[in-house]
């Protein structure tokens, strides 16, 4: 294959929003864009060959690589470098999913002005924004790059909740959004710069980098303060308790195709420059703040579990929801070991399409409805029966039924976390185990909130209190294929589970056998 299309998959979004800025229709381009994309990543799985190599750390392919800057006057060498393995190919089938299915539940250009006399060309242009920086930061293999395509994304999202978002408090969480992952940010860069240098300074290249730490390696004081400052940076960016307070206002107020892309596709970010920057280059700060990762994960799975039961509106319980459920995707980092490691990265896709699916429907249903309260509703099954359905299907997924692709990705990261204690059993057990027995009543918790949720939006009778919806419509197909879009990914990978386990084992093999992590 080519090496252009890397390239192209990454660029492509961008040239889309340039051409509606210059007169194209927004809403026609961005879904012809986001279908082209698809079709482009699904030609790069379908020829995707896994190398066994043990030679470098990541297995790319199709690489793409051009120099900024060579390295001269002691500047390091930087380089708009592109590729592809297991791990990020994974989290580029999941934006590509994500991405096509938010842009063609978007609102048509019409509805866009109607709403406050807003633009549909920023509306759309933001949009592609997002994706081309989520698909840029998975493919870049050039640490600069890395952190800028990912600040490329979020810059239109907190335009987005600002200006299309919904609530008197749109502004407010637009704010806050933006300061706390502004701050996470900052954090992040002063980790990743602090890497830079604690490797000579000569190079961004990830490959580069990893072959340095694999040699010399990185003063055991240094690994400690380098990893802190990346747990704290991405853990802002992925909502890690007690960092989590920006998530769920701001979902439950950000317009639905920027819930669903940054909910769904990217908070993963953090948890994907975990597993390729800060496990397998710093394993020794790792081991040292292993035991605060699990306890701050727990906070997560536990404590924002019961605050999730709390909720009394859907988009809020949706919001916690996301924030809860990253607590499982960290244990399975946590873990560090191939299964562990393997089910976080398949629970990112299946988190990722399945909260992208809630919103979706939430999005119709705030259409369709006077208010999301939970006491304010009731019996929407009888009348929007497909509706019902789907978000059957959200909320089956959600607690992990089997059938689904979130089923088979928690029990690998439960399985990870129980993996030492079988492996060495006289060491006795350890936090990790123990962590993963309390994580455990997660799934318990995440089940009495999603199935209250059903309950009392779709199932018995309408509340005294709900105002009229006499003239309540289902879905239209139009409306609906998106949606089964998301469905059937779940389902695919839930089913066939090996789809993606084929591309992650040689890609975490060869992590393994190159930095004695996993």
């Amino acid at each position: 294959m080519n090496d252009f299309y890397l390239e192209f998959i990454v660029f492509f979004p961008l040239v889309a929003a340039v051409a509606i800025l210059l007169g194209s229709p927004a809403r026609f381009t961005a879904l012809a864009a986001m279908g082209v994309n698809a079709l482009a990543t699904l030609m790069v799985a379908l020829k995707f060959q896994v190398r066994g190599s043990g030679e470098q750390m990541f297995p790319f392919q199709f690489n793409s690589s051009h120099t900024m800057l060579d390295g001269i006057a002691g500047l390091p060498k930087i380089s708009l470098a592109f590729g592809v393995d297991g791990i990020s190919l994974i989290l580029l089938i999941l934006t590509a999913i994500v991405g096509l299915a938010a842009v063609w539940v978007s609102p048509s250009e019409s509805a866009i002005r109607g709403q406050r006399d807003n633009s549909p060309k920023l509306y759309y242009t933001s949009l592609l924004f997002i994706v081309a920086g989520a698909i840029g930061a998975f493919l870049s293999t050039d640490l600069f790059f890395f952190f800028a395509f990912h600040e490329l994304a979020l810059i239109p999202t907190f335009l987005m909740i600002g200006i299309f978002g919904h609530g008197k408090d749109r502004v407010r969480n637009a704010w806050t959004i933006t300061i706390y992952l502004g701050v996470g940010s900052l954090v992040l860069l002063a980790g990743l710069i602090g890497l830079y240098l604690s490797l000579g300074g000569a190079t961004t290249s990830l490959v580069e980098m990893q072959a340095l730490a694999n040699g010399d390696g990185i003063a055991a004081g240094a690994q400690k303060w380098i990893f802190l400052l990346l747990l704290l940076g991405f853990g802002v960016l992925v909502s890690l308790f007690p960092l989590h307070t920006w998530a769920p206002a701001a979902y439950a107020s950000a317009p639905t195709p920027v819930a669903m892309l940054h909910s769904g596709v990217l908070k993963k970010f953090g948890l994907y420059g975990l597993i390729r920057i800060a496990l397998p280059m710093l394993p020794i700060g790792f081991a040292d703040w292993q035991n605060l990762l699990l306890v701050l994960l727990l906070g997560n799975i536990i404590i924002i579990g019961l605050v999730t039961v709390a909720q009394k509106r859907l988009d809020l319980m949706l919001g916690y929801s996301s924030v809860m459920h990253m607590g499982f995707a960290f244990l399975g980092i946590a873990s560090a070991n191939i299964i562990g490691v393997s089910g976080a990265v398949m629970l990112m896709f299946a988190h990722g399409c399945s909260i992208a699916l809630q919103f979706a429907l939430c999005g119709q249903l705030r259409d369709r409805l006077p208010s999301l309260d939970f006491d304010r509703n009731g019996g929407l099954g009888k009348k929007i029966p497909a509706l019902g359905l789907l978000f059957g299907f959200g909320a089956f997924a959600s607690i992990g039924l089997p059938g689904f692709a979130n089923f088979v990705s928690e029990i690998m990261v439960f399985f990870g976390s129980f993996k030492r204690y079988f492996d060495n059993p006289e060491e006795g057990i350890r936090f990790i185990t123990i962590a993963g027995m309390i994580g455990l009543w997660g799934v318990v918790i995440s089940a009495v909130y999603m199935l209250r949720a059903y309950r009392k939006m779709f199932m018995g009778s309408p509340s005294k209190l709900s105002g009229d919806t006499s003239g309540l419509t289902d879905l239209t197909w139009a409306e609906r294929l998106p949606l089964l879009l998301l469905v059937i990914a779940l389902m695919i990978i839930g089913f066939r589970p090996g789809i993606f386990l084929e591309l992650l084992t040689p890609t975490l093999e060869s992590m393994a056998r190159l930095s004695g992590q996993l």
